[in-house]
């Protein structure tokens, strides 16, 4: 599993790259975000699993153009995180 990805998503009309950052913290997986806002100043926040197991972000004031794009910000980390096939 990577230890640090971005991925390019359009929020708030714009593509913007995401970088996620993977934390260990006991024995809890979270991941700290970053993303440049309009005006190129980094807005960062924590995203971490819920009891559904989907990824959430934790900081409850985020600009809406993030919290509308929640679902794929959850998505890019299952894709990222889940385990390679093994070959027979």
């Amino acid at each position: 599993m990577a230890i640090f990805f971005s991925k390019v998503i359009k929020a708030g009309e714009r593509q913007r790259e995401f970088n996620f950052r993977k934390l260990s913290q006991s024995n809890d997986l979270n991941f700290q975000v970053d993303v440049p806002d309009d005006k190129g100043n980094r807005v960062n926040f924590q995203m971490s699993r819920n009891e559904e197991g989907k990824w959430i972000t934790s900081t409850p004031s985020l600009p809406v153009w993030i919290q509308h794009v929640e679902e794929i910000l959850n998505e890019a980390i299952i894709e990222q995180t889940k385990e390679p096939e093994r070959r027979k």
